[in-house]
């Protein structure tokens, strides 16, 4: 499988091209940034660790690569200025999105390719790919609230001095401010959450808002967020290339789960091969269901104002 990183020369980039180098499933991995130099420093620094970490062919290259690449993995954004409004922002980034997204159909891509959206804000830029992609909508993901999720997971685990694997929790809706933690779903090693010793209403409020503060403060204490957002998407991939069909909260067009439509958002999301399999609704608290509505407004009303 060959993986193309849009942004590859980039913090986000890099991360997620060693952590797919360090994975040994993906064949191929090509860098593409409008940093040609930074994007080819990069690919050498993986090469030279090749003989340790694995066989895969690296490269870095123009977007070109995309032609052949069996996801194409976008990553390519632009930060925040000093008193910057959150839709200036937004709008400076879909400026750029969009520009991608015209070099992306000027090369062309396999018909069964997955475009994989990383840059944010993720949820409103994977349904502007939707719109303007000549793919099937269950072909087009974002990274949602994975990274959210495995923030959660490994911070309640250091809280309650538990493996980090042996966590399931998960966090729906936008990847922002209206995300959705499911506490009800929770468990430790298939045990309820809530009947796990020392787990009070106090300590799981902790952790949600440790966990919706950590974003700002790894940004405000090394500039951004690189190695966990790296796995998260290594990990997404994979589940692609191994067609796993694994349940993962991926960012995706909408047709009625949950009351949600018209745009892209994580739920239980099925993942392969083909992209989206499906989706799964289970049962939430009314609170959650109410929470994950909103998001969904949230993000309408976001996607509005982006499109006039």
């Amino acid at each position: 499988m060959k993986v193309s990183i849009i942004g590859g020369g980039g913090l986000v980039g890099s991360c997620a091209a060693f952590a797919l180098q360090a994975g040994g499933i993906v064949r191929d991995i090509a860098l593409v940034d409008v940093n040609r130099e930074m994007c080819e420093g990069q690919a050498l620094d993986l090469l030279h660790g090749s003989s340790i970490a694995g066989d895969q062919n690296i490269t870095a290259g123009d977007t070109s690569e995309v032609t052949d690449s069996d996801v194409i993995v976008i990553t390519a954004g632009l930060r925040r200025k000093p008193d910057e409004s959150r839709l200036d922002l937004i709008n400076r980034n879909v400026e750029l999105f969009e520009k991608i997204l015209v070099d992306v159909k000027k090369h062309g891509t396999k018909s069964d390719a997955i475009v994989f959206v990383v840059s944010n804000p993720v949820d409103v830029l994977t349904y502007l790919a939707v719109r303007a992609l000549s793919l099937p909508p269950a072909q087009v993901i974002g990274l949602g609230t994975v990274l959210d999720t495995t923030r959660l997971r490994s911070m309640l685990a250091a809280r309650i001095g538990v493996p980090p694997t042996q966590v399931q929790a998960l966090i729906l809706g936008e990847h922002g401010d209206s995300m959705v933690p499911v506490w009800s779903a929770a468990q430790i090693g298939g045990l309820p959450l809530d009947k796990w010793p020392g787990v009070t209403p106090a300590l799981i409020a902790e952790v949600e808002k440790k966990t919706r503060g950590s974003g700002a403060e790894v940004i405000k204490k090394k500039g951004g967020a690189g190695f966990a957002v790296g796995v998260s998407i290594a990990d997404v991939v994979h589940s692609i290339a191994l067609d796993q069909r694994r349940i993962l909260p991926v960012s995706s067009l909408q047709d009625g789960a949950y009351g949600l439509r018209d745009v892209c958002i994580s739920v239980p999301t099925v993942l392969g091969r083909k992209g989206v399999v499906g989706h799964v609704e289970v049962e939430l608290w009314p609170k959650e269901r109410m929470g994950l509505q909103n998001s969904g407004n949230v993000l309408r009303g976001t996607l509005n104002k982006v499109l006039g």
